[in-house]
């Protein structure tokens, strides 16, 4: 019984995420009709934007970098301090891609925008 009301509660979430999606951008693109306000913010320009995959690809990139540089720091911790073994790993687990995603936004802006 519990898988079912998993899987209920799951696809309720998504569905409920997608109609609230759905909805607001009707309402936006409604209130710009009605006002007789141009709708090209909703067009995506090609020549300046950069690419969406490229943007993906690395932040998904610098994250798992993130994640082996945080391992590789959390044994340095754990052998060469006397920090808990496991605060070292949680530690630097969580700060090490965080980190990487800042520079990724960074990079990401730098991008041909």
């Amino acid at each position: 019984m519990e898988p079912v009301i998993i899987c209920i509660s799951l696809f309720a979430c998504i569905f409920g995420i997608f109609f609230l999606f759905f909805q607001t951008r009707n309402k936006e693109r409604l209130a710009l009709i009605e006002n007789d306000k141009d709708a090209s913010i909703f067009k995506v320009r090609k020549d300046r934007s950069s690419p969406v995959w490229a943007v993906i690809l690395l932040n998904l990139s610098l994250v798992l970098m993130g994640v082996g540089f945080g391992f590789l720091i959390g044994n340095l911790f754990e052998a060469y301090t006397v920090l808990n073994d496991d605060l070292a790993y949680i530690a630097s687990l969580f700060f090490t891609p965080g980190a990487f995603l800042l520079l990724g936004f960074y990079l990401t802006r730098k991008m041909k925008l």
